[in-house]
C-alpha cells in the first residue's frame, strides 16, 4: 500500500480512473453523477472474476483489476430499493460481518429503520426458535457473501429472500438479489448503503424526488480511527 501512496502512483491511478470513464458504457440518469460513482471506487473489482460475475464486469484494467458495469449496479439498487420499500422496516434484517461496513449498516438501518446485525453473526439466529434472540426477517441484505456466509445459509433454510452487494470474486449462492459493487473498499461500501438509504425513501415518498437527505456519504463511512490496530481484534 505504500507505492500507492507515491507521486508517480498517484499519476496511475488517476490515469486509470480517467480511462475507467472513457470506458464505462454509458448510462442515462445515474443516481449520481458517474464521475462521484467512480472516485468512490464502486466499480473497482478484484483479480478473480466468477462465472456469476461475468454479466455484470465489461473489461480488465492493465493493473489485472476487474471493472464492474455502474449501470448494473444503479439498475439494482434501484431494483432492490423498490423492493424494500414495499415491506415492514422492522421485518427487515441489514447485516455486515466486515468492519468497512459496519458504520454503513448501521447509518442505513438508522435512517430507514431496519434492522442492523454488525461484526460476528450468532449462529440460530434465523434458523433455531430457542436461540435468545431469535428472528423471522421477511428479507435479509448482506455486505459480503464470503463473511456473511452464516446469514446466508440460515436465510436459504429459513426461505428469507436475500439481498446481497457482490464483488467480482462472489457467486450468488444463496442471494436472490445481487447488487454488483465493490464490497471491500470504505468509500464504496458508504455510498452503495447511502445510495440504497435515499432510494428508499424516495421509493416510499418519505423523501420528496429532488431533495437529498441530511446525512452524508461521509456519515456513512467507517472511519479509520474506529478500526482497531492489533491483530486479531477485526472479525
Amino acid at each position: 500500500m505504500e507505492e500507492l501512496e507515491s507521486p508517480r502512483s498517484e499519476c496511475r491511478v488517476s490515469a486509470m480512473a480517467i480511462e475507467d470513464k472513457e470506458l464505462m458504457p454509458k448510462a442515462e440518469g445515474l443516481l449520481l453523477p458517474l464521475e462521484e460513482l467512480l472516485a468512490a471506487g464502486l466499480h473497482i473489482g478484484t483479480r478473480i472474476k466468477t462465472g456469476d460475475m461475468e454479466q455484470h464486469i465489461f473489461r480488465a484494467r492493465p493493473d489485472g483489476l476487474f471493472i464492474l458495469n455502474i449501470g448494473n449496479t444503479d439498475q439494482k439498487v434501484r431494483l432492490a430499493a423498490k423492493f424494500l420499500a414495499r415491506l415492514d422496516p422492522s421485518r427487515v434484517m441489514a447485516v455486515s460481518s466486515r468492519l468497512y461496513g459496519k458504520t454503513p449498516v448501521e447509518k442505513f438501518c438508522e435512517l430507514t429503520k431496519c434492522v442492523p446485525v454488525v461484526g460476528r453473526f450468532m449462529p440460530g439466529l434465523l434458523s433455531n426458535p430457542l436461540q435468545p434472540k431469535h428472528t423471522e426477517p421477511e428479507l435479509v441484505i448482506i455486505t459480503d457473501p464470503r463473511a456473511d456466509w452464516q446469514a446466508i445459509k440460515e436465510a436459504s433454510c429459513a426461505g428469507v429472500p436475500v439481498i446481497g452487494l457482490v464483488d467480482t470474486d462472489n457467486v450468488f449462492s444463496g442471494i436472490d438479489l445481487a447488487i454488483p459493487v465493490n464490497n471491500k473498499g470504505r468509500r464504496a461500501l458508504a455510498m452503495v448503503y447511502w445510495l440504497l438509504a435515499r432510494q428508499v425513501l424516495k421509493e416510499r415518498g418519505e423523501l420528496p424526488p429532488d431533495e437529498n437527505m441530511s446525512a452524508t456519504i461521509d456519515d456513512f463511512e467507517t472511519k479509520l480511527a474506529t478500526i482497531p490496530t492489533r491483530i486479531g481484534e477485526e472479525t
